[in-house]
């Protein structure tokens, strides 16, 4: 235990400087927002910007589009702008081919050098995927409450805490979720490059597919299969609840591909 420990702290004070600079920017990035609601809000643009959208087209975008037309929905963006979710995933992408980037570099041979048991290389990722993945949506969730305390407006509509932490709960799952696929790729394949661009193309391939069902009847017979489809922001904002069913889907992804994750990487040649 002391050993997988040491192994857990060892890859977080690797990356240490990313975790560090993109847990502050997505802070920062929720105080942005925060602002820029504070000043729509404070100059009465809500409602006009509502008034802006033909019926017709609130009819299509559905309720979820009008909850973003105000300083809860703005406040929220972040949780599920696009942007702010590539660059998660992407973390999580990075985070997880580090197995095969060890055997490519030859780092492995140093670590299995000394008693380690080579399915604790796979746990101790799994747990630093865990650790990272918490700490960067603390840090959104810290950026929210700076910004709500101490530049809202305390006449507006802020989210109520639950939500946050809905919205936060539900974006964790999804990123333990491609952490899950992307170390499993990765321990399926010689080169790190490789299996970074295979899984960020699965992720973005998975994210369209989600995206065109949501509009498209005929694409929606395959968008179940994307795990961005559990991923349930504009419910969430309109105010339903937690859908435990979406939760239970990702973790049941999530604990097949770690699984299938140790079985590749205790089978792999680990010579490089």
């Amino acid at each position: 235990m002391t050993m997988l420990l040491a192994l857990v702290g060892q890859l977080l004070y690797r990356v240490r400087k990313l975790l560090l600079a993109s847990g502050l920017l997505l802070a920062g990035f929720q105080i942005v927002l925060i602002l820029q609601a504070n000043a729509i809000e404070a100059s009465n643009s809500f409602a006009k910007m509502g008034d802006l959208v033909p019926a017709f087209a609130r009819d299509i975008l559905g309720p979820s589009f009008v909850m973003f037309l105000t300083f809860r929905g703005i406040v929220c963006l972040g949780y599920f702008h696009p942007v702010v979710m590539g660059a998660l995933v992407s973390i999580a992408v990075t985070l997880a081919t580090v197995p095969v980037m060890e055997i490519e570099t030859g780092f492995i041979d140093l670590a299995l050098a000394r008693p380690v048991a080579r399915h604790w290389i796979v746990t101790r990722s799994i747990l630093v995927a865990v650790i990272s993945t918490v700490y960067l949506l603390a840090m959104m969730a810290l950026g929210t409450w700076i910004g709500l305390n101490e530049f809202a407006a305390k006449s507006a509509a802020w989210p109520s805490a639950k939500l946050v932490c809905s919205l936060a709960v539900n974006l964790g799952f999804l990123l333990l979720c491609w952490s899950a696929i992307a170390m499993a790729i990765g321990c399926a394949c010689r080169r790190r490059g490789s299996a970074g661009a295979i899984a960020g193309l699965l992720a973005l391939t998975a994210y369209l597919t989600d995206y065109v069902g949501r509009a498209w009847k005929p694409a929606d017979s395959v968008a179940w299969l994307s795990p961005f489809r559990y991923y349930t922001p504009f419910e969430l904002v309109t105010g339903s609840a937690l859908p435990m069913k979406s939760l239970y889907v990702l973790a049941g992804v999530t604990a097949l591909a770690f699984a299938l994750a140790y079985m590749l990487y205790s089978r792999r040649d680990i010579s490089h």
